[in-house]
């Protein structure tokens, strides 16, 4: 298995995010991509590749063009009013107000903001387009005849929409490596998503289109962040009616039940019959994840990536979510040798 990472990453790297009303070290940091990669050198894994240099065609039609110039240009603005501190939005485009975007860096972060925990650097924008580079690269890989590849993408992407970030997220990695796919000749892609945290990011781009289909396993909206997308009843709409499958699970989820969902919306991939999988691997469903409330074990990991592999499909892996820094090494590594069946 080729695993495809860049030391680009280190670039984004907030001082702090907000939680529980405090400004704590963020939860997701750089030791994650650390102590993954040093988890699959121990383990054997030593196929490792930089990044492509990043195509904007696809990537365009995932997120809109104000939305990544604002990105592009977010830090110099904050920097150009003298602020001293990392930008995070203070207001939100909230219901019943005008949803302009204003001239002001304060109002633009409200304007293309979900969640206030998310801080952007001066390193950031080049991270995030580093992480959706690493994303593409796997693809090409698969689309050129590869049965796996393992996109080590950090930042993440599935929080962010065509128009939004937040949740750790810029650029939306598996959204923009299922566009590859497509452009690259595919008729079909599926994408499971079984990080705790609802991917409303990538359901938001794609809810309205056949050609991806969708699958979620997450905590219950009403419990868990984002809180306000991943419902059961979200199945798509228009020609994407149908194609949105999701699996809300309450506080306290054991993998047996989670498993049970999990089997069901593989079996939804299997009667969709796409072209490739694509997994957004987020490891927080593991029980000692500090924001999640999953009660998976190390061992399970290893036994639902064998069931992916029971799939029979060409299946990409990209990561996003997973939490408990000193056990995310072995959580993602064992989801990549249960797959394999090492």
């Amino acid at each position: 298995m080729k695993i495809i990472s860049s030391e680009d990453h280190r670039k984004h790297f907030p001082k702090g995010e907000l939680f529980g009303g405090e400004f704590v070290r963020p939860f997701e940091c750089p030791e994650r991509w650390e102590h993954i990669v040093n988890r699959l050198k121990v383990c054997g894994f030593d196929d490792f590749a930089a990044p492509d240099p990043l195509d904007w065609a696809p990537v365009r039609k995932i997120h809109t063009g104000p939305f990544l110039e604002f990105l592009k240009n977010a830090w110099a603005m904050w920097e150009a009013e003298g602020f001293n501190g990392e930008a995070v939005p203070t207001v939100f485009a909230a219901r019943r107000m005008q949803q302009r975007e204003p001239n002001h860096i304060d109002g633009k972060l409200g304007y293309f903001s979900m969640a206030l925990e998310t801080a952007i650097t001066a390193g950031t924008w080049e991270a995030a387009q580093a992480s959706a580079a690493i994303a593409q690269t796997g693809q090409r890989l698969i689309s050129a005849g590869a049965q796996t590849a393992f996109s080590l993408c950090r930042p993440p992407g599935h929080h962010a929409a065509s128009d939004l970030y937040g949740g750790y997220c810029f650029l939306n990695n598996a959204a923009i490596a299922a566009q590859g796919y497509l452009d690259a000749g595919a008729k079909r892609v599926a994408i499971l998503d079984p990080d705790f945290h609802h991917g409303n990011g990538t359901q938001d781009i794609f809810y309205a289109r056949g050609d991806v289909l969708f699958v979620s396993l997450h905590g219950d909206p009403m419990d868990a962040f984002p809180h306000f997308l991943g419902f059961a009843d979200e199945t798509g709409s228009g020609p994407g009616e149908g194609f949105n499958v999701n699996y809300p699970l309450p506080p306290g989820t054991p993998y047996s039940v989670w498993g049970d969902a999990l089997n069901q919306g593989l079996e939804r991939i299997r009667n969709y019959s796409p072209d490739v999988l694509i997994i957004s691997l987020g490891v927080d469903t593991y029980e000692n994840d500090p924001i999640s409330f999953f009660k998976l074990k190390s061992d399970d990991f290893t036994d639902y990536g064998a069931r992916i592999a029971g799939v029979g499909l060409p299946t990409h892996f990209v990561m996003e979510g997973g939490y408990a820094v000193e056990e995310i090494g072995t959580n993602t590594v064992n989801v990549l040798q249960g797959y394999l069946g090492a």
